[in-house]
């Protein structure tokens, strides 16, 4: 089985790039479905779920490296339950034992158990905020600030969110087995270069354990 995480900046196109590496390898994809897997589970809202998970589960969780999630005065948190079957989806998916890529949701922390071959995918600021005023919906008019603002802000919950389960940094070269830089790159030809190195590093892979 093979598993590829993709953790990004917002705006970086990290999920089309994990969503165009899935339909080439012919992998399973997961993204949405996760949240919403989540929030049929608990019961609750699927925005609520993923805003929950974003930006606020973290700064009222007492979580660090290395505690375990079965804590009881942690499992008293309603946004401890929501990571908690984060995680229980996750290792479902693992277990399915399909060859997949998964999108967000610190996966490759949560499963790190299955060695994924984790990816970062960044962008400079002029290109997330273009991406951002390319993908916005109609008559959302928000300025070049708002929009910088914005991406600071998600990227800061996911830094914070990876720094509270793991000992890892989140975005540094050395926490992924793949850094890829968007800037200037038309993403359907940088995916056709991921995927053919992912390939080669599979076999790769498959030579020395035969080896």
């Amino acid at each position: 089985m093979k598993i590829v995480t993709i953790s990004r900046e917002f705006g970086s196109g990290g999920r089309e790039l994990g969503k165009r590496l899935a339909d080439l390898l012919g992998f399973d994809y997961y993204d949405r479905e996760i949240i919403t897997s989540i929030a049929q589970a608990q019961g609750m809202d699927e925005g609520y779920v993923e805003k929950a998970l974003e930006d606020h589960a973290w700064q009222h969780i007492p979580l660090t490296y290395g505690r375990s999630f079965s804590s009881s005065a942690i499992m008293q948190s309603t946004q401890t339950s929501l990571l908690i079957e984060q995680k229980r989806v996750l290792d479902g998916i693992a277990r399915a034992g399909k060859d997949c890529v998964i999108v967000g949701r610190d996966a490759d922390v949560l499963l790190a158990d299955q060695k994924p071959f984790s990816i970062f995918v960044c962008a400079s600021m002029d290109a997330k905020v273009r991406r951002c005023m390319e993908r916005a919906a109609e008559g959302e008019n928000l300025t070049r600030r708002a929009l910088e603002q914005n991406i600071r802000r998600v990227d800061k919950a996911r830094a914070r969110s990876r720094e509270m389960i793991s000992d890892t940094r989140w975005g540094q070269g050395s926490s992924y087995c793949m850094t890829v830089n968007t800037t200037g790159w038309d993403l359907k030809e940088l995916t056709v270069a991921v995927a053919d190195f992912l390939r080669r590093w599979y076999t790769r892979g498959q030579g020395e354990a035969e080896g």
